[in-house]
């Protein structure tokens, strides 16, 4: 019997593109890990999250195929220490999203596999985007907003807003959390904040995978 393995990769030939680039803050490259995702943090849930584990057990069928990645929560909980600006540059965090069923997503623009997936989740907010449902990713280059804007316009990316944190404090406080080791890094919280799923590496978020393993923790 095959156990699933937390933070496989759909394409490992993306995510060695990425190490080869630099994976930011440390992390020398994506890798997989045998146990699940967020380890070490504690043994039980957060108190204010007492319904997502069975949200995120029940949304475990649903991760497969191009969202296969995807690995359910041992611990959902909440993720206190996340934070990064807005669209208008004041700081936010996740509480801004309370109500929303959340995607967040790390990316940058020397990171490809990051490049190549945000037309996919472009796509996904345009269809899916509402207000029980967001797509939030958070650029993390360094430096000025001058390129991560750049680049969502010369790709078209115009259904997303531009997070960002050029700190990348976001990704450590992430990597702290063992939910991150690489880029892209993506979360999937339920409306009340609650981490439910993550994974490392790109994904076809724009394909009927995607979309049903979003309609489910949506609950529609």
């Amino acid at each position: 019997m095959t156990t699933k393995k937390p933070f496989g990769l759909p394409s490992v030939k993306l995510i060695a593109i990425a190490a080869v680039a630099g994976v930011v803050a440390g992390a020398a490259a994506v890798y997989v890990k045998e146990t699940g995702i967020g380890n070490g943090i504690g043994d039980t849930a957060s108190a204010e999250c007492p319904m997502a584990r069975e949200r995120a057990a029940n949304l475990t069928p649903l991760m497969k195929g191009q969202v296969a990645a995807m690995v359910a929560a041992n611990e959902p909980r909440k993720l206190t220490g996340v934070s990064f600006n807005g669209p208008d540059g004041k700081p936010l965090t996740l509480d801004h999203f309370a109500g929303k069923t959340v995607l967040l997503n790390l990316w940058a623009t020397w990171c490809v596999p990051c490049r190549e997936e945000m037309p996919a989740l472009n796509a996904l907010e345009k269809q899916m985007g509402s207000d029980k449902f967001q797509v939030v990713p958070v650029n993390i280059d360094t430096g000025d907003d001058e390129k991560p804007k750049t680049f969502l316009a010369e790709t078209g990316v115009d259904a997303l807003q531009l997070y960002r944190d050029n700190t990348i404090g976001v990704f450590n406080s992430l990597k702290k959390e063992g939910l991150a080791f690489g880029l892209p890094v993506t979360l999937l919280l339920d409306n009340k904040g609650c981490l439910i799923s993550a994974m490392n590496g790109p994904a076809a978020w724009d394909s009927e995978d995607a979309k049903t393993l979003i309609k489910g923790a949506i609950g529609s």
